[in-house]
Protein backbone atom coordinates (compact mmCIF):
# COMPACT_ATOMS: atom_id res chain seq x y z
CA UNK A 1 0.00 0.00 0.00
CA UNK A 2 1.29 3.43 -0.65
CA UNK A 3 0.86 6.69 1.39
CA UNK A 4 1.95 10.28 1.33
CA UNK A 5 2.68 10.73 4.60
CA UNK A 6 6.64 11.37 4.26
CA UNK A 7 6.81 9.00 7.77
CA UNK A 8 5.13 6.40 6.41
CA UNK A 9 5.72 5.84 2.86
CA UNK A 10 7.38 3.25 1.60
CA UNK A 11 5.54 1.29 -1.12
CA UNK A 12 5.62 -2.07 -0.11
CA UNK A 13 5.69 -1.53 3.81
CA UNK A 14 2.58 -3.50 3.72
CA UNK A 15 3.78 -6.60 1.52
CA UNK A 16 4.39 -9.46 3.94
CA UNK A 17 6.67 -12.74 3.24
CA UNK A 18 4.56 -15.55 1.85
CA UNK A 19 6.13 -19.01 1.63
CA UNK A 20 5.85 -20.76 -1.52
CA UNK A 21 2.70 -23.16 -1.88
CA UNK A 22 2.97 -26.31 0.21
CA UNK A 23 6.23 -25.09 1.87
CA UNK A 24 6.47 -23.34 5.38
CA UNK A 25 8.90 -20.42 5.18
CA UNK A 26 12.23 -19.80 6.92
CA UNK A 27 11.57 -19.69 11.00
CA UNK A 28 13.08 -16.24 10.47
CA UNK A 29 10.91 -14.90 8.34
CA UNK A 30 7.56 -16.16 9.55
CA UNK A 31 5.67 -13.37 10.72
CA UNK A 32 2.79 -12.24 12.73
CA UNK A 33 0.13 -9.74 11.87
CA UNK A 34 -0.75 -6.59 12.37
CA UNK A 35 -3.69 -5.63 14.57
CA UNK A 36 -5.25 -2.46 16.07
CA UNK A 37 -4.42 -3.97 19.69
CA UNK A 38 -0.77 -3.93 18.48
CA UNK A 39 -0.92 -0.72 17.57
CA UNK A 40 -2.40 1.03 20.48
CA UNK A 41 -0.10 -0.80 22.18
CA UNK A 42 2.92 0.23 20.74
CA UNK A 43 0.75 3.48 20.54
CA UNK A 44 0.78 3.79 24.01
CA UNK A 45 4.68 2.76 25.01
CA UNK A 46 5.83 5.63 22.40
CA UNK A 47 3.87 8.20 23.59
CA UNK A 48 3.84 7.23 27.55
CA UNK A 49 7.56 7.47 26.95
CA UNK A 50 7.01 11.07 25.53
CA UNK A 51 5.25 11.70 28.15
CA UNK A 52 8.27 10.92 30.68
CA UNK A 53 11.14 12.43 29.07
CA UNK A 54 9.15 15.49 28.57
CA UNK A 55 8.17 15.51 32.24
CA UNK A 56 11.85 14.52 33.63
CA UNK A 57 13.12 17.46 31.49
CA UNK A 58 10.44 19.69 32.50
CA UNK A 59 10.86 19.11 36.04
CA UNK A 60 14.91 18.22 36.72
CA UNK A 61 16.57 19.50 33.61
CA UNK A 62 18.39 22.51 34.78
CA UNK A 63 17.41 25.63 32.81
CA UNK A 64 21.28 26.62 32.19
CA UNK A 65 21.09 23.60 29.58
CA UNK A 66 17.45 23.12 28.73
CA UNK A 67 17.99 25.65 25.12
CA UNK A 68 20.64 23.45 24.01
CA UNK A 69 19.05 20.05 24.99
CA UNK A 70 16.17 21.06 23.05
CA UNK A 71 18.00 22.41 19.82
CA UNK A 72 20.11 18.92 20.27
CA UNK A 73 16.80 16.68 20.55
CA UNK A 74 14.90 18.72 17.33
CA UNK A 75 17.86 18.10 15.50
CA UNK A 76 18.15 14.26 16.23
CA UNK A 77 14.83 13.59 15.83
CA UNK A 78 15.00 15.07 12.33
CA UNK A 79 18.01 12.83 11.70
CA UNK A 80 16.13 9.70 13.29
CA UNK A 81 12.91 10.49 11.40
CA UNK A 82 14.26 9.85 7.84
CA UNK A 83 16.38 6.95 9.02
CA UNK A 84 12.75 5.32 10.33
CA UNK A 85 10.93 6.68 7.07
CA UNK A 86 13.18 5.13 4.71
CA UNK A 87 14.48 1.85 6.38
CA UNK A 88 13.16 -1.52 4.67
CA UNK A 89 12.70 -2.90 8.22
CA UNK A 90 10.91 -1.48 11.36
CA UNK A 91 13.84 -1.31 14.52
CA UNK A 92 11.85 -1.28 17.88
CA UNK A 93 14.80 0.22 19.56
CA UNK A 94 15.21 3.52 16.59
CA UNK A 95 11.36 3.77 17.88
CA UNK A 96 11.97 3.82 21.21
CA UNK A 97 15.07 6.17 20.83
CA UNK A 98 13.34 8.79 18.90
CA UNK A 99 10.09 8.81 21.32
CA UNK A 100 12.92 9.46 24.50
CA UNK A 101 14.53 11.79 22.57
CA UNK A 102 11.42 13.62 20.89
CA UNK A 103 10.42 13.74 24.85
CA UNK A 104 13.57 16.06 25.94
CA UNK A 105 12.49 18.27 22.77
CA UNK A 106 8.55 18.51 24.15
CA UNK A 107 10.35 19.19 27.61
CA UNK A 108 12.16 21.96 26.84
CA UNK A 109 9.74 23.88 24.72
CA UNK A 110 6.83 23.30 26.64
CA UNK A 111 9.12 24.97 29.34
CA UNK A 112 10.03 27.83 27.43
CA UNK A 113 6.56 28.77 26.73
CA UNK A 114 5.17 27.57 30.20
CA UNK A 115 7.15 29.97 31.71
CA UNK A 116 6.54 33.15 29.62
CA UNK A 117 2.40 31.97 29.60
CA UNK A 118 1.24 30.09 32.91
CA UNK A 119 -1.04 27.53 32.00
CA UNK A 120 -0.67 27.45 28.56
CA UNK A 121 1.17 23.95 28.24
CA UNK A 122 -2.41 22.49 30.12
CA UNK A 123 -4.22 24.28 27.32
CA UNK A 124 -2.28 23.00 24.44
CA UNK A 125 -2.64 19.38 26.12
CA UNK A 126 -6.19 19.81 25.84
CA UNK A 127 -6.14 21.18 21.96
CA UNK A 128 -4.48 18.52 20.84
CA UNK A 129 -6.58 15.69 22.11
CA UNK A 130 -9.75 17.18 21.14
CA UNK A 131 -8.31 18.01 17.48
CA UNK A 132 -6.94 13.97 17.60
CA UNK A 133 -10.36 12.34 18.04
CA UNK A 134 -12.54 14.96 16.23
CA UNK A 135 -9.83 14.09 13.35
CA UNK A 136 -10.70 10.38 14.78
CA UNK A 137 -14.42 10.89 14.74
CA UNK A 138 -15.02 12.59 11.30
CA UNK A 139 -12.95 9.84 9.86
CA UNK A 140 -14.95 6.82 11.27
CA UNK A 141 -18.12 8.17 11.49
CA UNK A 142 -18.69 10.42 8.34
CA UNK A 143 -16.74 7.93 6.00
CA UNK A 144 -13.92 10.05 5.34
CA UNK A 145 -11.99 8.26 2.02
CA UNK A 146 -8.17 8.88 1.51
CA UNK A 147 -7.61 8.85 -2.52
CA UNK A 148 -4.29 9.03 -4.05
CA UNK A 149 -4.81 12.47 -5.24
CA UNK A 150 -5.64 13.51 -1.40
CA UNK A 151 -2.38 11.51 -0.40
CA UNK A 152 -0.54 13.40 -2.98
CA UNK A 153 -1.62 16.55 -2.32
CA UNK A 154 -1.37 16.25 1.44
CA UNK A 155 2.36 14.74 0.87
CA UNK A 156 3.76 17.63 -0.72
CA UNK A 157 2.18 19.99 1.09
CA UNK A 158 3.97 18.68 4.16
CA UNK A 159 7.15 18.20 2.27
CA UNK A 160 7.60 21.52 0.92
CA UNK A 161 6.70 22.82 4.82
CA UNK A 162 9.29 20.80 6.49
CA UNK A 163 12.00 21.68 3.92
CA UNK A 164 10.94 25.66 4.35
CA UNK A 165 10.54 25.72 8.61
CA UNK A 166 14.03 23.55 8.65
CA UNK A 167 15.68 26.25 6.45
CA UNK A 168 14.26 28.63 8.56
CA UNK A 169 15.49 26.92 11.71
CA UNK A 170 18.85 26.33 10.49
CA UNK A 171 19.25 30.24 9.43
CA UNK A 172 17.72 31.55 12.71
CA UNK A 173 20.70 29.22 14.11
CA UNK A 174 23.35 30.60 12.46
CA UNK A 175 21.87 34.16 13.19
CA UNK A 176 20.85 35.77 9.86
CA UNK A 177 17.96 38.15 9.70
CA UNK A 178 19.07 38.54 13.67
CA UNK A 179 18.05 35.28 14.57
CA UNK A 180 14.63 35.05 12.57
CA UNK A 181 15.94 33.40 9.39
CA UNK A 182 13.43 33.38 7.05
CA UNK A 183 10.69 35.12 9.39
CA UNK A 184 8.42 31.88 9.38
CA UNK A 185 8.31 31.97 12.89
CA UNK A 186 8.35 34.10 15.97
CA UNK A 187 10.06 33.60 19.44
CA UNK A 188 8.48 32.64 22.59
CA UNK A 189 7.35 36.49 23.75
CA UNK A 190 7.75 39.34 21.70
CA UNK A 191 5.79 40.54 18.75
CA UNK A 192 4.16 38.21 16.64
CA UNK A 193 4.41 38.74 12.42
CA UNK A 194 1.14 37.77 10.72
CA UNK A 195 3.31 35.38 8.30
CA UNK A 196 4.44 33.20 11.43
CA UNK A 197 0.38 33.25 12.56
CA UNK A 198 -0.21 31.95 8.85
CA UNK A 199 2.77 29.33 9.03
CA UNK A 200 1.41 28.06 12.07
CA UNK A 201 -2.68 28.15 11.09
CA UNK A 202 -1.06 25.81 8.02
CA UNK A 203 0.46 23.84 10.02
CA UNK A 204 -2.18 22.64 12.13
CA UNK A 205 -4.65 22.03 9.14
CA UNK A 206 -1.69 19.86 8.04
CA UNK A 207 -0.96 17.85 11.11
CA UNK A 208 -4.53 17.23 10.91
CA UNK A 209 -4.49 15.72 7.53
CA UNK A 210 -1.64 13.11 8.46
CA UNK A 211 -3.41 12.42 10.84
CA UNK A 212 -5.83 11.08 8.68
CA UNK A 213 -3.32 9.51 6.37
CA UNK A 214 -1.93 7.86 9.85
CA UNK A 215 -5.05 6.47 10.15
CA UNK A 216 -5.94 5.23 6.99
CA UNK A 217 -2.33 3.46 6.90
CA UNK A 218 -3.57 1.92 9.98
CA UNK A 219 -6.53 0.57 8.72
CA UNK A 220 -5.72 -0.41 5.39
CA UNK A 221 -2.49 -2.13 6.85
CA UNK A 222 -4.72 -4.59 9.70
CA UNK A 223 -7.11 -5.07 6.32
CA UNK A 224 -4.29 -6.41 4.27
CA UNK A 225 -2.61 -8.43 6.78
CA UNK A 226 0.69 -6.48 6.68
CA UNK A 227 3.51 -7.56 9.24
CA UNK A 228 3.27 -7.42 13.04
CA UNK A 229 6.26 -5.08 13.45
CA UNK A 230 4.53 -2.44 11.16
CA UNK A 231 2.31 -1.42 13.97
CA UNK A 232 5.94 0.17 15.43
CA UNK A 233 6.00 2.10 12.30
CA UNK A 234 2.36 3.06 12.86
CA UNK A 235 2.57 4.09 16.75
CA UNK A 236 5.92 5.67 15.04
CA UNK A 237 3.85 8.15 12.81
CA UNK A 238 1.45 9.07 15.17
CA UNK A 239 3.55 9.88 17.10
CA UNK A 240 5.18 12.27 15.00
CA UNK A 241 1.81 13.79 14.05
CA UNK A 242 0.84 14.32 17.89
CA UNK A 243 3.76 15.72 19.15
CA UNK A 244 3.89 18.57 15.92
CA UNK A 245 0.32 19.16 16.22
CA UNK A 246 1.06 19.99 20.04
CA UNK A 247 3.69 22.19 19.19
CA UNK A 248 2.01 24.12 16.59
CA UNK A 249 -1.46 24.71 18.73
CA UNK A 250 1.30 25.56 21.52
CA UNK A 251 2.53 28.29 19.34
CA UNK A 252 -0.56 29.54 18.37
CA UNK A 253 -1.91 29.57 21.36
CA UNK A 254 0.84 31.76 23.06
CA UNK A 255 -0.11 33.92 19.67
CA UNK A 256 -2.80 35.07 21.25
CA UNK A 257 -1.58 35.96 25.07
CA UNK A 258 0.68 38.30 24.11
Amino acid sequence: MRTSNPVLSRQDAFTPYRAPQGHQGPPGQQTGRMTLDDVLTKTGITIGLVVLAAAATFFLMPPAILPLAGIGAALSTIVITFIVAFRRTVSPALVVLFALIEGVFVGAISKFFENAYSGIVTQAIFGTLVAAVATLGAYKFFNVRVTAKFTKIVGIATLAFAVATLANFLLALAGVNGGAGLGLRSGVTGQVSLLAIGVSAIAVVLAVLNLVLDFDYIERGIEMGAPANQSWKAAFGLTVTLVWLYVEILRILSYFRR
